[in-house]
């Protein structure tokens, strides 16, 4: 892995949870959730981890599943790899 300028990971950063926020809008309405809190962590040391923490609250109405948050880490991590492979 080449090395990442501390430019590179605040785009890596916001990638990331730009990619969880339209993960989520893309398949539960705005209206559905009440909160919505994305933490992302970069750990650039002998390589590059990221640690995605998502904390979502749908409204009590809404049917939306749980999981969606770790398909939306999956999906982020996605994003970040195809990010690192054009850059």
């Amino acid at each position: 892995m080449k090395k990442l300028s501390d430019q590179e990971l605040d785009e890596i950063s916001e990638l990331a949870a730009k990619s969880v926020e339209n993960f989520i809008y893309s398949k539960v309405s705005k209206k559905e959730v009440t909160d919505l809190d994305i933490n992302v962590t970069l750990d650039y040391h002998t390589g590059l981890d990221v640690d995605i923490l998502i904390d979502i609250q749908f409204d009590p109405l809404s049917q939306a599943d749980k999981n969606i948050a770790d398909e939306a880490a999956a999906y982020a991590i996605e994003e970040i790899d195809k990010y690192l492979a054009d850059n």
